[in-house]
């Protein structure tokens, strides 16, 4: 193996390993500030219109992409380096220690009773309306954040991070903060936030679908069943709204054996959603299934970026 790509694959288990013990940086964090400059250059730049969200989204993912291209560049004889801020960027754009917490923290809510509190926290995973959600809600919802953020922030950042080094890292985590920034279609951002929203779908096209198949492979790491899990998977998977969110979504609702999916609520504005899986409706013990499925997927996601990166 090249020297370059020895230090790339090492930087992403060292990164990988950084984020699974010691989470997001506490003070300072890249992503919330690259999430302030572009939350500042919307507001010099929206308008109602698809070409101006465009050149938006094409000026923030360019920049980050640049930031990356650039590092690769610097490091391109500089093996250790090249490690070195690999590794410091992976820990930077995964979020998979602290979704396994944020999952954690909602299970343990839900097995106390305290609803209000749980109601609460859910808008640490999502951007659901949990206003008038029971606690069956709460514990369907959160399995379902803890399934489409799996992919989100940790196999397709791993795997940009195997195929593109350093700007595929950054570029894909600016797109991913984007699309959460602006891509919902909400009157502001239903024209504005098109092409965030049409882009992080395209960068996860793939990603996702590793993500079901890593997860169907787990699934009796969690007392389910590889068919089972494939069957609903390969039935459900396309019934989402989304083209990636429902890959996963159904493939943990087979690997539990739960049913996902439902009618939701964001900021007034009601999405039904398809019904995913054949099972019964998610408890807080599935919620905990879900949260170590979650750290499975993305060990064997690792696995898989070291592979690609060779």
């Amino acid at each position: 193996m090249p020297l370059r790509q020895a230090a790339t694959t090492a930087g992403l288990i060292t990164g990988f390993a950084a984020d699974a013990l010691l989470g997001d940086p506490r003070r300072g964090h890249p992503v919330a500030l690259f999430g302030t400059a572009a939350a500042a250059l919307e507001r010099r730049l929206w308008a109602d219109s698809k070409p101006r969200g465009a050149a938006y989204a094409g000026i923030c993912v360019g920049v980050a992409t640049g930031l990356g291209v650039a590092a690769q560049a610097v490091t391109r004889r500089r093996p250790f380096a090249r490690f070195a801020l690999t590794a410091a960027a992976t820990w930077i754009v995964l979020g998979g220690r602290g979704l396994a917490t944020e999952g954690a923290e909602m299970a343990r809510l839900l097995e106390s009773d305290d609803v209000p509190a749980a109601r609460e926290r859910l808008s640490h995973l999502c951007a659901r309306d949990a206003t008038e959600l029971d606690s069956a809600e709460l514990a369907r919802a959160a399995t379902e954040s803890i399934a489409e953020n799996t992919s989100d922030a940790v196999v397709a950042p791993l795997f940009w991070g195997a195929v593109g080094g350093i700007p595929g890292l950054f570029g894909y985590r600016a797109l991913n903060t984007l699309d959460a920034m602006v891509g919902y279609r909400s009157p502001r951002y239903e024209r504005f936030g098109w092409a965030s929203a049409r882009a992080d779908d395209v960068a996860n096209l793939v990603p996702s679908r590793i993500g079901a198949a890593l997860t169907t492979l787990s699934a009796p790491l969690v007392g389910g069943q590889v068919r089972r899990t494939w069957r609903v998977w390969r039935r459900y998977g396309a019934l989402h709204p989304s083209p990636n969110a429902g890959q996963v979504e159904a493939a943990f609702a087979g690997a539990l054996d739960v049913q996902l999916g439902g009618t939701n609520s964001y900021g007034g504005r009601t999405e039904r959603r398809g019904t995913l899986g054949e099972g019964r409706a998610p408890e807080t013990a599935d919620l905990r299934r879900a949260v170590r499925l979650s750290k499975v997927v993305g060990a064997a996601a690792l696995a898989v970026a070291v592979v690609v990166a060779r």
